[in-house]
C-alpha cells in the first residue's frame, strides 16, 4: 500500500488536533463522570470508523479491512490497559481529578513508543522472513500466558523503571496539585503524580510489544497499522472512566483476548508458509465471534453477582489480583 507524505502529515495534524481538544476541555481538571466518559467514548469510537471509510474509499476494501481487524484488536486489548490502571492508581491513590491528565499524557507517551515499534517491526518481516516465526511464537506464547497466568500479582511500586526513576530523580512522595514537578527548599523534585506516570508509561511499553505484533500479524502497512493503533488509543482514557466501576463484570474477557493473540501469532507463521495469508474476511469474523463470545461469557457468569449488588462500583475498591501479560 503506497502512502503519500501528505497522508501521514494529515494524519498527524488531525491527532494532535484531537488531543488539543481534549486536553483544552479538560484543563479544569475536573471529576470525568460516567456520561462525559460515556459521550468521549462515542467520539472516539465514531471517528475511528468513520477513518476506516474514508480508507475504504481511498484504498479499498482490503486495506479498510486490514485496518478494521486491527483496530477491533487493539480496542479490546486495550480493556485489558485498563485493569491495570486501576490498580496503578489504586496503589498510588491517586485523586480522581488527576486521573485524566496522568491517562492524557500517558496516551502521548504510548503513541510515541507504538509508532517507533511499528517501524522497526515492519522492517524486521518485510526484510528478514524468520522474524515472522519469532513473532509468531511470542504471540502464542503471550496468548497461553494471558489464558493461563492471568491470576499473577503486579505491584506498580517494584516497576523496574518506576525504581529506577525514584533512584536517578529527586522524588517527594506527596502531590502537588496536577504538577509533574515542583520547587522544594529552591531545588526542582518531581512529584508523585510523575511517578504514577512513569509507572502508566512502562506498563504501556508491555502491553504496546504484543499489540502492535498482533496488528503486523494482519498487516506490515505502517501505515495501516499506525492509524488502528492510533485511533483505538486515543480512546483509552474515556474507556477507562466507563469501565472502571464494571471490571468485575469482564471476568472471562482475558480468555478470549488469549484466543486473539495466539491467533494472530498462528496466523504471522503461516503467512511465511504455503499456506499464505489468511483473507481479511476471516481474520475479521474470527475477532469479532472471539470478542463477542468472552464478553457474553463474561457478562452472564457475572449476572448473579450483580442481582445481588456484589459488584464493586469503584475500581478503589477492587481488591482482586489484576492480570498481567
Amino acid at each position: 500500500m503506497s502512502v503519500p507524505w501528505w497522508a501521514w502529515v494529515a494524519l498527524t495534524v488531525a491527532i494532535a488536533a484531537m488531543l488539543a481538544v481534549d486536553l483544552f476541555l479538560h484543563r479544569d481538571n475536573h471529576v470525568i463522570g460516567f456520561r462525559e466518559a460515556a459521550v468521549w467514548s462515542g467520539v472516539w469510537i465514531a471517528a475511528g470508523l468513520a477513518f476506516g471509510i474514508v480508507l475504504w474509499l481511498w484504498q479499498g476494501d482490503e486495506a479498510a479491512g486490514a485496518y478494521y481487524a486491527g483496530y477491533l484488536i487493539e480496542k479490546a486489548l486495550s480493556v485489558d490497559n485498563v485493569f491495570v490502571f486501576a490498580l496503578i492508581f489504586t496503589y498510588f491513590a491517586v485523586p480522581p481529578a488527576y486521573q485524566h491528565k496522568v491517562l492524557f499524557w500517558g496516551v502521548v507517551g504510548a503513541l510515541l513508543f507504538r509508532l517507533g515499534f511499528i517501524f522497526v517491526g515492519a522492517e524486521l518481516l518485510e526484510t528478514f522472513f524468520w522474524t515472522a516465526y519469532l513473532f509468531g511464537a511470542f504471540l502464542v506464547w503471550t496468548g497461553w500466558r494471558m489464558a493461563f497466568a492471568h491470576s499473577q500479582e503486579i505491584d506498580p511500586g517494584r516497576n523496574p523503571v518506576v525504581r529506577l526513576v525514584r533512584r536517578i530523580v529527586p522524588t517527594d512522595a506527596r502531590y502537588h496539585g496536577d504538577r509533574f514537578f515542583t520547587r522544594i527548599d529552591g531545588r526542582r523534585v518531581a512529584t508523585l503524580l510523575f511517578v504514577v506516570l512513569v509507572a502508566v508509561e512502562a506498563t504501556d511499553l508491555i502491553f504496546a510489544i504484543d499489540s502492535v505484533a498482533a496488528i503486523l500479524a494482519i498487516t506490515t502497512s505502517t501505515f495501516i497499522v499506525w492509524t488502528a493503533n492510533a485511533f483505538a488509543i486515543l480512546g483509552l482514557r474515556s474507556l477507562y472512566f466507563c469501565l472502571a466501576g464494571l471490571l468485575r463484570r469482564f471476568t472471562h474477557l482475558h480468555y478470549g483476548l488469549a484466543l486473539l493473540l495466539a491467533f494472530a501469532g498462528v496466523k504471522l507463521i503461516l503467512s511465511e508458509t504455503p499456506v499464505g495469508k489468511l483473507p481479511i474476511p476471516v481474520t475479521l469474523g474470527v475477532i469479532a465471534v472471539t470478542l463477542a463470545g468472552s464478553i457474553a461469557w463474561s457478562l452472564l457468569a457475572t449476572r448473579d453477582a450483580t442481582r445481588d449488588g456484589t459488584r464493586a462500583a469503584t475500581p478503589a475498591g477492587d481488591d482482586r489480583e489484576v492480570r498481567s501479560h
